[in-house]
């Protein structure tokens, strides 16, 4: 099972509001799971806990889809209860990797969320993506000095960021 079913079935058995929001017939089938999620699960630091990482990435980018694209599981019209929502599957995943117990990837998807939601807010869906591709990278593959850097980058606002950022997502890890 994928980790886009997966987190259908997770939203659909937890019952309440966010059960609401999914279609009850089941994960749409045009939909992939997300690049962002099966780089995270592909990694070495994601070994023996790869659905788990494919269901937690799924999860937070899902919600990041709600605040800024096309969601996949969610349907929500409401422009509020769109955002709510989106925060509702960062935190599920977010509290999932916490139990994971892997804090360095906790950091790096606070990250990545924080980053692709500054370069939503100018405008750079491009850069947005590419701080996802770089950033599930990094959950499942470890950091690089040429992450860091880009990270810095995104941050700054910065001309070069989007392609720091797309390098930084085939840089060899330090360690991981």
């Amino acid at each position: 099972m994928s980790g886009l079913e997966e987190l259908w079935r997770l939203l659909r058995d937890g019952g309440g509001l966010m059960a609401e929001l999914i279609d009850p017939l089941g994960p749409p089938c045009e939909h992939e799971p997300g690049p962002p999620a099966l780089a995270a699960a592909a990694g070495p630091r994601a070994a023996g806990r790869r659905e788990e990482y494919e269901l937690l990435v799924e999860a937070i980018y899902e919600g990041y889809l709600l605040h800024y694209a096309t969601p996949r599981v969610v349907r929500v019209r409401d422009a509020d209860l769109r955002l709510l929502a989106g925060d509702r599957l960062y935190a599920v995943g977010l509290a999932r990797l916490v139990a994971v117990g892997d804090t360095a990837a906790v950091a790096e998807l606070a990250d990545t969320i924080t980053l692709s939601s500054l370069a939503q807010g100018a405008g750079e869906g491009e850069l947005a993506e590419a701080v996802w591709d770089a950033g599930a990278r990094a959950v499942g593959w470890g950091s690089s000095a040429a992450h860091r850097r880009a990270k810095v980058l995104v941050s700054a606002g910065s001309p070069e960021a989007l392609e720091a950022m797309r390098t930084s997502a085939g840089a060899v890890p330090a360690s991981p």
